[in-house]
């Protein structure tokens, strides 16, 4: 592999920041008491999470109390479709869409296993959610609604304010996976009537290890984890230095939505418009409907897109076929399957994920690179 490194893997996680590492930093170092601690190092480490909670919050558009500390996306993602479920025990039947991440479709295959209906509605070519199809979908027994923001493979938007306005009219529950979207579009949940919203620090230039979970006022969520933390919502020791790493990232983040700055998608522009320009027959999936700034799905037509990850690393260049979450075997994409790419076309696919971080020297590279790799690949299947 080549010394110097270019990585556009961000949808499967980001470079911390500087910034937050030298705050968990600090924090291991200085706040190492237990926040439930009774004497003042606890309450200095109580200071830190508060704090971090505020900083969240403000990103997010919610009260501080609406903010409930997890281990990450997953967990977060699962507390609310198990919790929801719980709150709506009278209504067995879920509805999400075909194209949602593995933390949310596994899931609800366990549960469909045991009885409960699931709907999965399915998305155009372009990757988009038919919200006139949404809203049959909506039926007197529907208990939940689980959608996702921004599709970690693709980037395609969905209609998520659209969405939970209809799930509200009609009294249903309303979760959104907001894992890719958080730190990259602007949010504000006093004006968006979802209930629950779950999202993942290393997602957004914060740590591993730590996420978060948006719980509406009023809504008794049940724990997945018993204890007096989190208001009793989520029990164990709070992992104070994840949880300052991600009220920095968040308001990092929040500073970089507040400047306006575009950067990202005109760099996704530009290694799109040069890439297809050097790759005759390479399309982008998703191209025609609304996308999160920094990921690109480029189906390259008729080159296997494993072949080309090896060469690409080799050189140096992070990228992936799909999502980190389904990565090591050889099954199409779920997400690209549904928009009707065929297997074919799914396993042709790369997806580029930018970050704030990425510069034009890099995108400029991956487009002279990758061309000649996939003309010499193409020359050793000749």
């Amino acid at each position: 592999m080549s010394e110097t490194s270019i990585y556009l893997d961000n949808n499967a996680t980001t470079r911390p920041a500087p910034e937050c590492v030298a705050a968990m930093t600090a924090c291991l170092q200085m706040h190492y008491g237990n926040p439930s601690s009774k004497h003042h190092l606890g309450d200095a480490a109580k200071m830190e999470v508060t704090a971090a909670r505020a900083k969240l919050a403000a990103l997010l558009g919610a009260s501080p109390a609406e903010i409930v500390f997890t281990s990450g996306g997953t967990e977060s993602i699962q507390q609310a479709i198990l919790g929801a479920l719980a709150l709506a025990a009278d209504k067995r039947r879920v509805v999400t869409s075909a194209v949602e991440h593995p933390a949310t479709l596994l899931l609800l295959k366990h549960l469909e296993a045991q009885g409960l209906e699931v709907i999965r509605l399915p998305v155009d070519q372009q990757g988009r959610l038919d919200l006139a199809m949404l809203d049959t979908a909506l039926t007197a027994d529907t208990g939940l609604l689980s959608l996702m923001w921004a599709n970690n493979e693709t980037g395609v938007l969905f209609p998520i304010a659209e969405a939970a306005a209809l799930a509200a009219s009609r009294g249903v529950l309303f979760h959104c996976d907001a894992v890719q979207a958080v730190g990259k579009l602007p949010i504000d949940l006093s004006k968006v009537p979802l209930d629950f919203l779950s999202l993942s620090g290393h997602k957004l230039h914060g740590p591993k290890g730590i996420g978060a979970l948006f719980v509406r006022k009023g809504r008794k969520l049940p724990p997945l984890l018993f204890g007096h933390q989190e208001r009793g919502r989520r029990g164990s020791t709070e992992n104070v230095p994840a949880i300052v790493g991600l009220g920095v990232a968040a308001e990092l983040a929040a500073e970089h939505l507040a400047n306006g700055v575009d950067d990202i998608a005109r760099l996704r522009d530009r290694l799109e418009s040069r890439l297809l320009a050097a790759l005759p027959g390479a399309s982008v999936n998703g191209a025609g409907a609304p996308r999160v700034d920094g990921t690109s799905s480029l189906n390259l037509g008729n080159v296997e897109a494993e072949l080309v990850l090896v060469k690409l690393d080799r050189a140096g260049v992070c990228a992936s076929a799909g999502a980190a979450c389904s990565a090591g075997g050889t099954e199409p994409s779920h997400v690209l399957m549904a928009m009707g790419l065929g297997t074919e076309g799914a396993l042709a696919t790369l997806r580029f994920s930018l970050s704030r971080y990425t510069t034009v020297a890099e995108v400029d590279a991956v487009c002279s690179l990758l061309p000649e790799i996939v003309r010499s690949l193409l020359a050793e299947a000749a």
